[in-house]
């Protein structure tokens, strides 16, 4: 009994989830003293940073080149982005679908609250242009990429040096993906040593965000948080292994299993990246998910996938189109499904206020003025849509690896 007790509670999954309980009940009772916790949280999440934007970079390059010398290299390509960019518009989709069927917003007071209203964010709404994006994804300085934590140009120079380290003699090649494989399990063993400290940082940051915030703010947004909760879990737990089940072999009860880790990982830290080293540990060994199918999907996924964001930016467009009785058509529609979809593919995966809702209310014409009310329960949204995210990315690399190993094989064998 003892020995069964001592496993349950070794595990880091299980530490995670007391630590929160814990973090939350002391920031109830302290309230705004429990900010005396806040460098737990602090030093958690910058021992976490330190390690993710590396860990991606090489992890890109392993990927990249272990697939470029293949003939499934653009099919992986294409179905990766594809299943991203098509996921991320079926959650748009289901937000609108469940938020204009139990209209969270209708009848809701903010006159308590006007005082936090606020129209500072409305220069934050603007997207660039198409050409804007193309040449702010190319680097013209790697190293100022890498210490900006510039993701996307981090990804194209990694992908692009991946993709020519492939197409060196084979002799060659081998001996640098040596070195950078070697590097990744280096990498992995660090962030195996920093998550031992995961549990003191989640109790940290919990502390900090409850005894901060609260829960009086959350009263007003009761009916919008519930239909979030509800559309998270349909599409985490119906949705992707669905998708599972259609398009790969795997079982899905073992999916939703292995997934439980990462998931609490994704909760504790609200971050797609610094979620990363789980997910791909969990993918690689419990799923059985190839190292190379994995380095590439993963990471790249932790950065453009952002299916829980989406669902966050459609609920919160229907939500405040409701408070301001702001009749939404079918251009109004299109343009938050658009603006929505593409807005969570372009959110780098790490924490804190998504200001890319606000492009999102400006495209269908609704008022930003109440987006205060939803920024001091944040933490709570993007600790939810996190731990979709990294679903997402998992059930992608699960399908891709399905669809491409096979002609991996081959190659690597002729």
């Amino acid at each position: 009994m003892s020995q069964t007790k001592k496993s349950i509670f070794s595990n880091i999954g299980i530490q995670i989830i007391i630590a929160m309980v814990l973090g939350t009940i002391v920031g109830v009772i302290m309230k705004h003293d429990a900010v005396v916790f806040a460098p737990l949280g602090t030093i958690f999440i910058h021992l976490i940073k330190m390690l993710v934007i590396p860990l991606i970079a090489i992890s890109i390059i392993s990927g990249a080149a272990s697939i470029g010398g293949t003939k499934s290299a653009g099919k992986i390509g294409a179905l990766t982005f594809a299943f991203f960019l098509i996921t991320s518009g079926f959650a748009v989709a289901l937000a609108l679908t469940m938020g204009e069927y139990f209209t969270p917003g209708i009848g809701v007071d903010l006159s308590s609250v006007e005082g936090m209203f606020s129209n500072e964010y409305a220069s934050k709404g603007e997207l660039p242009g198409f050409f804007e994006t193309i040449t702010g994804i190319i680097p013209t300085n790697i190293f100022v990429s890498l210490n900006n934590a510039n993701i996307l140009q981090i990804l194209f120079f990694c992908l692009f040096l991946g993709i020519a380290i492939s197409k060196l003699e084979k002799k060659k090649s081998e001996s640098l993906l040596g070195g950078i494989n070697a590097l990744v399990e280096a990498f992995i063993w660090m962030i195996h040593v920093v998550m031992k400290f995961a549990p003191i940082g989640v109790f940290g940051l919990m502390a900090d965000a409850i005894g901060t915030f609260g829960f009086d703010v959350l009263q007003l947004i009761t009916n919008l948080v519930l239909v979030y909760f509800a559309a998270i879990l349909i599409f985490g737990f119906i949705f992707f292994p669905l998708l599972i089940k259609l398009f790969s072999t795997m079982s899905v009860r073992k999916f939703i299993s292995a997934m439980k880790k990462p998931q609490t990982v994704a909760l504790s830290t609200a971050s797609s990246m610094g979620t990363l080293p789980v997910t791909m540990e969990v993918c690689e060994e419990e799923l059985k998910i190839s190292k190379s199918t994995s380095s590439f999907v993963l990471p790249l996924g932790a950065t453009i996938n952002m299916s829980g964001n989406a669902i966050y930016y459609g609920l919160v467009a229907i939500f405040f189109a409701q408070i301001f009785n702001v009749d939404l058509g079918f251009t109004e529609y299109a343009a938050i499904i658009l603006t929505a979809t593409i807005g969570a593919i372009g959110q780098a995966g790490v924490p804190g206020p998504s200001f890319l809702v606000v492009a999102v209310l400006i495209a269908a014409g609704i008022p930003i003025e109440g987006l205060p009310l939803l920024f001091a329960l944040d933490r709570i949204f993007d600790m939810t849509r996190t731990a979709l995210n990294i679903t997402g990315d998992a059930a992608c690399a699960v399908i891709v690896d399905e669809y491409t190993q096979n002609e991996i094989k081959k190659t690597s064998n002729a």
